[in-house]
């Protein structure tokens, strides 16, 4: 029977040279800590390089959609796409978590399923096809995958951050500012995992999360403007 690894890659239509590369792609490091007789490798190297060559796909992805907008724009654009809430959305839908190896523990507590480890994931992912296949190959892939979210964003209004259209949403309805709130803020200093939320009036209206505080504010403002439209208001 083939390993997770394998299925992914024949579900996505993946062929890789080296197939350990993908096999360290799918590896979480709570894995690692639970059998370090097996000598692996965790995922967050690639982790880093694939959070570098996903921003360069999009990056160049808005650059030739929007050839008018302005730097600051293309900026909040990619920011949406690459956050944690983005990139999670695109490796659920890839079912990323069915793929992973985690320990025991994080297994049982539902990491497979939490938005910043399939983030985490499919920046690894995308940093194996590079690594392997080169960069057209990752940004051939990527694009396909994040194909719904660059077609929302060709209807998207981003002509200003997020936290600013719900700074003024928030005043305009209530009089009041949003507020935000650190939820948590876990893992060593040099990858942190922050959580926050923002409420209005008490109401809460949006949870978000990043390797920065401004990161999870900006995904927390995000969810709560998709709230807000959702509604109607």
């Amino acid at each position: 029977m083939s390993s997770p690894a394998a299925q992914l890659a024949a579900r996505l239509g993946l062929r890789f040279r080296d197939p350990a590369l993908l096999e360290q792609a799918l590896v979480h490091t709570s894995y690692v800590n639970e059998h370090p007789e097996l000598g692996l490798v965790a995922n967050e190297r690639l982790e880093y390089l694939g959070d570098a060559v996903i921003s360069l796909i999009v990056s160049e992805a808005l650059w030739s959609r929007y050839p008018l907008e302005p730097e600051g724009s293309l900026t909040t654009r990619r920011a949406a796409l690459v956050s944690t809430r983005g990139l999670a959305r695109i490796g659920a839908r890839l079912d990323l978590g069915s793929a992973l190896r985690l320990g025991q523990g994080a297994e049982r507590s539902g990491e497979h399923q939490r938005g910043s480890v399939v983030a985490a994931s499919l920046e690894a992912l995308v940093a194996a096809i590079y690594l392997d296949e080169g960069l057209e190959a990752a940004r051939r892939s990527f694009l396909v995958w994040a194909a719904p979210e660059l077609d929302a964003h060709d209807r998207a209004d981003a002509s200003k951050p997020a936290k600013s259209l719900l700074q003024e949403n928030a005043v305009a309805r209530t009089g009041r500012p949003p507020l935000y709130r650190l939820l948590s803020a876990d893992g060593p200093d040099h990858a942190k995992h922050y959580v926050v939320e923002v409420s209005v009036l008490g109401e809460r209206l949006g949870v978000g999360e990043g390797r920065s505080r401004r990161d999870a504010e900006t995904e927390a403002a995000q969810a709560a403007l998709l709230r807000l439209s959702g509604a109607g208001t």
